[in-house]
């Protein structure tokens, strides 16, 4: 076997000691060499000698130095022992072993620093007898101790062979020593060398090597190298198995930091980067209170964007989604005012009149405070334009300390404006009441559906339709979005429609809308809303202060009665702004203004009258009668006018008239043929005369059964000579029995009758229930006449 000069590095380098193996010629040279009886003693802290094994030792001591110089002039021979505790710096007898290693000193080196390193082969083994001296440095009498010859024992030989494979094992495990280790102790053939060197390079304590050092038996010795070698090697593997793991973990994020910074550099070279826009969406996320559903949705996206480069056509519809889940309000709720007292004051402020509404809106609010959670209400204004119902929406937000959003759905004919488009489209939006939703950042907002009645329907889908969903408390808790492709909870939003004419809307929609009906304004109403709100507005408008002049109540019921004929206040609103203009002008010319307005000068400012009630007197001649219609701008009068003819008994209708009209005015010519002779006429009239029913302002179409009893008392005035008392008017479905039955718009009806100067009123008996709903006030002056049939109709209308 060769001789192999192996060097140690430090000891964080490698756990295995250098190795000098011994050829058969140096292990007879050692044997034949001499030991004498008394040495020098060479204390080692950390380190225990085996015989054979070759180490390099720093040697520190002054005592320790010496020892070391006189031995190497001499011959060289020198008895390690081991302290028992390595923190003594100067050791007594106590402190050492009784049993060491000889060594040869194999060379000194002397250290730039003044230190000495040595170079020190174990011999042979041997016991302490007697320390002789400890000055200048430990010397001892000692006892060589002799090894056990193994040769030929089938056990020892099998315990070797483990040894080998077990610290062929450890090598392997172990990532700082060589894989050359592995073949050097291969290459051992020297049993009891083998057990030396792999003691030696053990990773044990002190202890367990002083213990080795100390059995005699080298079959004992080698049953407790095994042992150690056995938790040694469990120590290597699990120690491996934390490394690998710690390196594959350090390996992945090493490789992910790399490619990231590729991508980076990639992204750059191509030009623009989203890193920014992507880290500035999820610090927004952070903070966001959404569903679990929303938040799941979000980070898919933002990592797809992340993949994505700003160029693609991808990217913006990516982005704009994620956007709309950020700025969407999923759990953001304002709080609500539930001071009633002080939400009636705001209601009343901002409007006059309009008591049943108000009273709804505070029965709301009290339940909600009672309750604490409810299903909001979906409520739906009808009424005539121009009487406040979108700027009565705006007044309940005020009210109950909401967001107000207004929704005009006035001809809309896309399904997709109320449930948004897919994504996939170019140019995709989310819904109108999503994007409202988004708007207000409230998810409990106040929302006027403005003009439900006037939804459009084409080929593109039923707008109206996908109201449903929204409109209905039990679905729209789970309100889907095409774009957003997420449930969103409306449940919480305050709906309210608004419309002019009831029957526009679809059946199973109307179902789903608590009606509020409101009706026009009375004369008086009206005053009142033009001091409170009109004027104010009108002069701050127009540059004017608030006491720069006055307008009396007379005044403006003039503007009212001759100048507009209308439910709202629209109009007034207008004629009162060219009020402020000539005032305005006035105030630039002269520097000056007259404190009050005065009849002659409205007349001056805005020209003659537009109406005039001295129609209904020009209009009393037979065949003439005055019926009250209702338009779904309010109430109107109507005239409907009767003349006879020669001919062969023939009714003729015109004025753009309906066909439950024309039903009506056959009916009528039926009945008065039936009942001639009640009338003091005979059948003859009825067959040598020709009736001609024309309703003026042909252009307007006119449709409905209200003017049932109107028609019928201009074909009797007409058939009798005998005329229609004068400022009377009437309205009433007729049947050919002769009943008087119930018609609808009566509060539009009565207050158009009452602009127009009418005094008189005929009716069903079955509406005076819907006369005790309006003001007592409105209606002063008219007399009502209830009736069952139309011969009644006929005593009273007929003078």
């Amino acid at each position: 076997m060769s001789k192999i000069n192996y060097l140690q590095g430090t000891e964080e380098e490698m756990e295995f000691m250098p190795i000098i193996p011994l050829t058969e010629e140096d292990e007879a040279n050692a044997d034949a060499q001499a030991i004498p009886n008394e040495l020098p003693i060479l204390p080692l802290r950390n380190t225990v000698l085996f015989p054979g094994v070759v180490i390099p030792i720093t040697v520190g001591r002054d005592k320790s130095i010496k020892a070391v110089a006189d031995a190497y002039k001499a011959d060289k021979l020198v008895g390690v022992v081991a302290q028992k505790d390595s923190t003594v710096e100067e050791p007594t007898v106590s402190d050492l072993e009784d049993i060491g290693t000889v060594a040869k000193i194999v060379k000194m080196i002397k250290m730039p620093d003044g230190g000495t390193t040595i170079i020190i082969q174990g011999r042979r083994r041997f016991k302490i007898e007697e320390i002789t001296t400890d000055d200048p440095y430990f010397k001892a009498v000692i006892k060589v101790l002799d090894e056990e010859n193994m040769s030929g024992d089938p056990d020892f030989d099998a315990m070797v062979g483990s040894i080998k494979d077990l610290a062929g094992q450890i090598v392997g495990l172990s990532p700082n020593l060589p894989s050359e280790a592995a073949i050097i102790l291969k290459n051992i053939e020297n049993p009891s060398f083998l057990i030396h060197f792999v003691s030696s390079n053990l990773n044990s304590d002190i202890k367990q090597k002083q213990k080795l050092l100390e059995i005699s038996n080298l079959k004992a010795r080698a049953e407790l190298l095994m042992s150690l070698m056995h938790t040694e090697l469990q120590y290597a593997e699990l120690k491996n198995k934390v490394t690998n793991k710690t390196r594959a973990e350090l390996d992945k994020q090493q490789r992910d930091y790399f490619l990231q910074q590729q991508m980076k550099a990639i992204k750059d070279e191509l030009g623009g980067d989203n890193f920014a826009e992507v880290k500035e969406m999820q610090k927004k996320a952070e903070s966001k209170k959404w569903p679990a559903a929303a938040k799941e949705m979000f980070l898919k996206g933002i990592e797809k964007l992340e993949r994505m480069h700003p160029s693609t056509p991808d990217y913006s519809v990516v982005y704009n989604h994620l956007d709309l889940l950020l700025d969407l309000p999923w759990d953001e709720c304002t709080e609500d005012l539930y001071d009633l007292k002080k939400a009636k004051k705001i209601l009343d402020h901002d409007h006059y009149g309009m008591n049943r509404i108000k009273e709804r809106i505070l029965e709301y609010l009290a339940v909600l405070k009672l309750k604490g959670d409810m299903k909001s209400p979906i409520l739906c204004f009808i009424g005539p334009p121009g009487i406040g119902k979108t700027s009565l929406g705006k007044s309940i937000a005020s009210a109950i300390s909401r967001k107000y959003v207004r929704v005009s759905l006035g001809g809309l004919h896309d399904e997709s404006e109320i449930r948004g488009h897919r994504k996939t489209y170019i140019g995709a939006m989310p819904g109108r009441i999503i994007q409202s939703i988004r708007k207000v950042k409230s998810s409990n907002p106040v929302m006027i559906l403005d003009e439900i009645d006037k939804i459009g329907s084409d080929h593109r889908g039923d707008p109206s339709s996908a109201l449903l969903e929204v409109l209905d408390p039990e679905q729209n808790n789970t309100f889907y979005d095409n774009y957003l492709e997420l449930e969103y909870d409306l449940s919480k939003v305050l709906f309210i429609a608004t419309a002019n004419n009831i029957s526009s809307i679809q059946p199973a929609l109307r179902d789903r809308l608590e009606i509020i009906d409101l009706s026009g304004y009375a004369i008086e109403e009206k005053i009142e809303i033009a001091k409170r709100h009109l004027l104010p507005k009108q002069k701050e408008m127009h540059g004017l202060k608030p006491d720069s002049f006055k307008i009396s109540d007379a005044v403006l019921e003039k503007v009212i009665a001759d100048y507009t004929r209308e439910s709202g206040v629209r109009e007034l609103d207008r004629q009162l702004a060219s009020i402020m203009r000539f005032q305005a002008k006035e105030l630039v010319l002269k520097n000056k203004l007259k404190p009050t307005i005065t009849i002659n000068d409205v007349e001056k400012i805005l020209g003659k009258p537009k109406y005039s009630n001295e129609l209904y007197k020009m209009a009393n001649m037979p065949g003439v009668a005055v019926g009250l219609a209702w338009t779904y701008v309010g109430g109107d009068i109507l005239f409907i006018e009767t003349q006879l003819s020669e001919g062969k008994g023939e009714l003729k209708l015109t004025g753009n008239l309906g066909n439950v009209m024309k039903e009506s005015a056959s009916t009528a010519f039926t009945w008065l043929e039936a009942n001639c002779k009640k009338l003091g006429l005979t059948v003859d009239i009825f067959n040598k005369k020709d009736a001609h029913i024309h309703i003026p302002e042909g252009a307007t179409p006119k449709d409905g059964p209200s003017a049932g009893i109107t028609m019928m008392c201009a074909l009797a005035s007409a058939f009798t000579g005998r005329k229609i008392k004068p400022y009377l008017a009437m309205t009433g479905e007729i049947t050919l029995r002769g009943q008087v039955l119930p018609v609808g718009g009566i509060k539009e009806k009565v207050l158009a009758a009452k602009r127009s100067g009418i005094k008189e009123i005929i009716m069903c008996w079955q509406n005076e229930k819907d006369v005790s709903e309006i003001n007592p006030q409105f209606i002063s002056g008219i007399k009502f006449h209830y009736v069952k049939t139309m011969q009644q109709v006929l005593d009273i209308a007929l003078t």
